[in-house]
């Protein structure tokens, strides 16, 4: 394991990445984030610029290579880098609610290996963060503002991301699993620099009780692609069954795909599996050619 980590470093050196980009920090997962009680938030903390900040500086991130093969950076790395002359297609990625899991480098690793530079900002980097849900029950929204957190982080994300030399600002997109792709729907930017051209949703219904949960965000402007499984174990209840294709726009490409067949009806994380991960990647480069 030692001579494996050494290697690691001597390739992050070559690279021109830095050491930092090799391992996630502590505390960016529900099995180790110490939560914040909720009686312990204020409405100024969602907005909070400093911890907004927090959430972009922990990004992950995954550069693409002509070769096929990316690799790890930080958005340090991505702030320094000159200006190239051809700006790469990006994709902001948003993490589920129980945060950064060997999926999320997954997802990051096979949008990456297809051409893409793939930015995470890690919301549960915040200082005050409460826990918004518990995997083993299957029970979301433990703190209904979490929401809007979520959609301060996509904003400040996509807005900074905007600014960097590599990223071309004309082929952005939000992609988001479980409470990132609730994030990824309801999404709404507050300035031109927060819009993105595409959006894909992972295993989430666009149903909920409460209204902000609920429907789609983007404009007509923007082609969205939902996947959910029929069957998904988070979304069996009155409130969140169903999907998204009511909510879609139907003549700006945007595509609503439940699975009704085992084994991916019953399945939440989606983009485990080829035939969904076909789907998104014909889907982004349809949005690059238009």
């Amino acid at each position: 394991m030692r001579k494996r980590h050494q290697l690691l470093l001597t390739l992050a050196f070559f690279s021109g990445l830095s050491a930092a980009a090799l391992a996630d920090e502590p505390g960016l997962s529900n099995s180790t984030k110490i939560f914040t009680d909720p009686q312990d938030m204020r409405e100024v903390d969602w907005s909070d610029p400093a911890e907004m900040e927090r959430s972009w500086h922990a990004a992950l991130v995954r550069m693409p290579h002509p070769d096929g093969d990316s690799t790890r950076a930080t958005v340090t790395d991505l702030q320094n880098m000159p200006a190239a002359e051809q700006r790469l297609p990006t994709v902001i990625y948003l993490h589920g609610c129980s945060g950064v899991w060997y999926g999320t480098h997954d997802r990051m690793t096979f949008l990456a290996d297809n051409g893409f530079l793939v930015i995470a900002p890690i919301s549960l980097a915040r200082e005050k963060y409460p826990m918004s849900c518990d995997e083993e029950t299957h029970q979301g929204g433990l703190y209904r503002p979490t929401l809007r957190m979520r959609q301060y982080d996509a904003g400040h994300a996509i807005e900074r991301a905007r600014g960097l030399p590599l990223v071309d600002p004309d082929n952005i997109f939000l992609v988001g699993l479980s409470e990132g792709g609730l994030t990824t729907a309801t999404f709404q930017p507050a300035t031109q620099q927060q819009a993105v051209k595409a959006r894909v949703v992972e295993g989430w219904t666009c149903h909920a009780g409460w209204p902000e949960y609920k429907g789609i965000g983007a404009t007509e402007q923007e082609p969205v692609l939902t996947l959910v499984g029929a069957d998904d174990p988070w979304f069996q209840d009155q409130w969140t069954r169903g999907d998204c294709t009511n909510f879609l726009s139907e003549t700006n490409g945007s595509r609503s795909i439940v699975y009704r067949d085992p084994p991916l009806a019953s399945l939440h994380e989606l983009l485990d599996e080829p035939e969904p991960r076909q789907e998104v990647l014909q889907f982004l480069k349809e949005q690059l050619d238009r």
